[in-house]
C-alpha cells in the first residue's frame, strides 16, 4: 500500500468518525462525471489527491474546522461549493484589480471571516494556501499553509494545525507567487 493510499485510509476513518460543524452526515462521494464537469468548468485538472478525496470519501463535510467544501453544489448548511466560489472569486478579482484571485487556486475549506484554505492546482505538490482577506492589502493576504495537500491532511489528522487551540505559535510564510499567478486573471 502506497503512502497516499495509507493517507486516504486515515482520512476516510476520521471522516466517518467526526463531523465538522453544520454537517449532520458525510455526503456521498462524487462520481467521475461530476469530477469531469468540475474540471471542465474550472479549465484545469484537480490534483489527484484532491480528486480522490471527493471521489472516494465524500463531497465535502470532512476535514479541519468547517470541513472541505462541496465540489459543485452548495451544502444545505450554507457552505458554498468550491467550484462556484472559485469562479466568483475570479470574477470579483477582475472587478477589483487591487484584490485579484490567482488562477488555479481553488478554495477547499472555509475558516470563517472570509478566510479560506485553498489548493494551488497548478503546483505539482498541490500546495495549500491560506487566504486571509482581513489584511490591509492583497499582497499580504496569501500564506503557505502546507507545502503539499498530503502534508495539510496529515497536520489535520495529527491535530497539529495552526487552527488547533494548543498550537498558537505557528508562523506561516507569505506566498511568493501571488503577483505572478494573478497576471492571467485578466483573460479568465
Amino acid at each position: 500500500m502506497t503512502e497516499i493510499e495509507q493517507l486516504l485510509d486515515r482520512v476516510t476513518a476520521e471522516a466517518h468518525n467526526t463531523r465538522p460543524w453544520g454537517w449532520p452526515s458525510l455526503p456521498e462521494p462524487v462520481d467521475a462525471a461530476a469530477l469531469a464537469r468540475a474540471e471542465a468548468v474550472l479549465g484545469f485538472a484537480l490534483p489527484s489527491l484532491l480528486a480522490s478525496l471527493y471521489a472516494r470519501i465524500g463531497d465535502g463535510g470532512f476535514g479541519p474546522e468547517y470541513g472541505l467544501l462541496p465540489l459543485l453544489d452548495s451544502h444545505p448548511s450554507g457552505e458554498p461549493a468550491a467550484v462556484p466560489q472559485y469562479l466568483a472569486n475570479r470574477k470579483s478579482g477582475r472587478k477589483d484589480p487591487d484584490w485579484p484571485w490567482p488562477e488555479g487556486v481553488l478554495p477547499i475549506s472555509h475558516w470563517g471571516c472570509g478566510m479560506y484554505a485553498c489548493v494551488d492546482c497548478h503546483s505539482p505538490e498541490a500546495t495549500v494556501l491560506l487566504f486571509e482577506p482581513n489584511a490591509a492589502e492583497a499582497d499580504h493576504a496569501w500564506y503557505v499553509d502546507a507545502p503539499a495537500l498530503a502534508d495539510w491532511l496529515r497536520t489535520w489528522l495529527d491535530g497539529t494545525g495552526w487552527y488547533e487551540e494548543s498550537n498558537d505559535e505557528v508562523d506561516m510564510a507569505p506566498w511568493p507567487d501571488f503577483r505572478i499567478r494573478t497576471v492571467p486573471a485578466q483573460r479568465s
